[in-house]
Parts: structure tokens; sequence; C-alpha cells
């Protein structure tokens, strides 16, 4: 009887030792099936917000890519895509490849940036992939980050390759400076015209190298203030003209991220504008506009000299 008990302890024992192994074992494999951080591409293919994103990665052939080296990643979402006027996959396959490449390309740093990485100052300049006018202008504050004043959304999205931060806008690179950007829009033709008629000072500062953030009244706003066509601005004085169209003018980049409620602005014509934000509302009130405000219709249009905040009224100086 005392060994048939022996024996009996002797077997749960064996089966004990078994088990445990056993659990140690899956134990040990689970361990090892640790799922592992995705490439940037394949949180952009695996995310419902990012179709659009992903149809450009695709149709510009740069899904490989983004799959390699140490990025950062500024992620525009759908709604962005749609805001820029691109409503889905159709229109995003309609684009030249080249023109996806570079606006892609100038979403992305060579190096993983997290949010905490970014200095708390404005518009620190970073250099994107895209190698010909690739610079993104990146701020911190205590509203969070903004690139080309653009909102990031939602920071710090880890991949095994880097790093993805959302933003809400998509950014396009700049391909002139400040005239050729006003050239390239027919909204602006009272304004080249008015720019033109009051001469070389003018057209040499908004062409130089001095950074310039312009303040940009479209055909409306000029005719609405009086100058009903270019015949009307070639009519006017060139002194009097230039000295409105630089009250129009203010150094640096300040893009509409960085402009605050109740800033009196110094501007180049020498004297101040009052700026005023109310929710996702920005104006700005000239001094001779009798409280009437512009308001700010289109924002942060990149040139690579400056960067055009769209106006709808003249901003006018003190009498």
């Amino acid at each position: 009887m005392i060994r048939s008990t022996w024996k009996v302890k002797a077997t749960l024992l064996t089966l004990l030792v078994a088990t445990v192994t056993v659990l140690t074992s899956c134990n040990n494999d689970d361990d090892d099936d640790t799922v592992q951080p995705q490439t940037i591409t394949d949180i952009v293919v695996n995310d419902n917000n990012f179709t659009l994103l992903e149809a450009a990665v695709v149709r510009a052939g740069l899904a490989d890519a983004l799959r390699q080296g140490n990025l950062t990643v500024f992620a525009p979402t759908d709604a962005a895509f749609r805001a820029a006027g691109y409503n889905d996959v159709a229109a995003i396959n309609a684009l030249p490849v080249n023109t996806l490449q570079s606006v892609l390309q100038y979403h992305v740093l060579n190096q993983r940036v997290n949010a905490a990485a970014i200095p708390t100052a404005a518009n620190t300049a970073q250099p994107s992939l895209l190698t010909t006018n690739g610079t993104l202008y990146i701020t911190k504050d205590n509203s969070g980050v903004t690139v080309n004043g653009a909102r990031v959304s939602q920071a710090d999205i880890a991949a095994s390759n880097g790093v993805i931060h959302v933003i809400d806008r998509v950014l396009m690179p700049p391909t002139g400076d400040l005239v050729a950007l006003a050239q390239g829009n027919p909204n602006f033709s009272l304004l080249v015209a008015a720019v033109l008629r009051a001469g070389t000072p003018v057209i040499n500062a908004l062409s130089g190298q001095q950074a310039l953030t312009v303040f940009a009244p479209t055909n409306a706003a000029f005719q609405a203030a009086g100058f009903a066509n270019e015949a009307a601005i070639n009519a006017a004085n060139p002194a009097t003209l230039a000295s409105i169209l630089t009250y129009h003018v203010v150094p640096g980049r300040v893009f509409s991220s960085n402009i605050q409620n109740g800033m009196d602005v110094t501007t180049a014509q020498g004297t101040t504008i009052r700026t005023a934000v109310n929710g996702n509302t920005v104006t700005v009130l000239g001094r001779g506009n009798n409280n009437t405000a512009a308001n700010i219709t289109a924002a942060n249009m990149l040139a690579t000299n400056g960067v055009v905040h769209v106006i709808d009224r003249v901003l006018v100086p003190a009498p």
C-alpha cells in the first residue's frame, strides 16, 4: 500500500512538471510573437483616415521609400486632401506622377523628429526630402505644433522607420517668389498691375531674398476700393500705390497659426496694422479702414521668399 501511494505521487509529480514545462514553453512562444512596429507605409495603408494619402503614395511610387530610412512624415488626412480639392482616389490618380512625388517628398524629413524635440520657437526651418525649395517651417507653442501653418492634430505615431505627425492640410511646395506667385493667380491681376505701377522699389522688395508676409487683396477687393480695372490702377500715383502696397507687407514669415488676437504689427510702410482672431476667423485692420477689417479668406500660400494670405479688402494706412 505504501509503495502504491508513492507511485501515485510520483506520477502526479511527473504530470505537474510536464504541465509547467508546456505552459512555460507556450509563454516563451508568446514572447517571441510580440508584434513589431509597422513601417510608415504599413501605418498609412492600415489607417482609414489615410486612404487618399495611400493612393498618392502608390501613384507616386514611394511606398518602398517610406518603408526605409529613419524619417518624419507630416501626414495629411483624407479631410485635408479634400480641402485641397482632391476628393477621391480618381482625383489623385489624375495628377502627374512628378507632381505627386514633389508634394509628398515635401512632407518628409530625413530624420526622426518627435514633437518633444521641436524647439519652442517660431518657424524653425527644416529641410525636407524635396531638394528644390524644400524647406518646411515648424512652430511649437502652447497650442501645439504647426508646419507651414498646418496644425498637427496627432503627434508621434511611432513606426519602425520613423514617426508620423498627422496634419490638417496638404502642404504645397513653393514654385516661385512672391511676385511669381501673384502673377500665376488670375485673382491677383489688379494686385500685379499695382505692383508694376508702383515701380522698381516694390518689385525688388517682393522678389528679393528677405522673407516677407503679404496680405494680398483680390481683384474684388481692389474694385471695392475704387480701382475698377487695370486702367484705373495705371492712372493712380505710383507713390500712393507704393505706400498702399507696402502697408500690406510684414517682414518675416508669419503663418496664420502665428497670428494672435490684438497684435499691432509694423508693416514695411512704417505704420501698423491690427490683427484679430475669433475661432477660425482671422482679420486684419488698417488704420484708415474705419474699423472695417479685412478677412483672411485663404491662408499660408508659400513662396520661396515668404508667405501670402488672401484678404477681401484693401488695407488703408491712416490719413
